[in-house]
């Protein structure tokens, strides 16, 4: 008898959705990704939404550094 899965389509740049995938695959066992439907759509179970959602965060803090702003105060010194 075919279950129905409650799911949440998820329209994401193709780098993005491979972080996805690989944080189901390596962190929460393959039970967050439905299915993979094409390169920017993933179907995600409802309730793994937001724990998806916080392990990419937590991946992305890891992986990007914010740029300081430039000291224009260095500028006028010579003015």
């Amino acid at each position: 008898m075919p279950r129905a899965i409650r799911g949440v389509l998820i329209e994401c740049e193709p780098a993005i959705k491979s972080i996805l995938i690989h944080i189901d695959s390596t962190q929460l066992n393959n039970d967050a990704i439905i299915e993979d439907l094409d390169e920017t759509h993933l179907m995600v179970k409802e309730a793994m939404v937001k724990t998806l959602q916080a392990r990419l965060d937590d991946k992305l803090k890891e992986t990007y550094r914010v740029e300081q702003p430039l000291d224009d105060s260095d500028d006028d010194k010579g003015m």
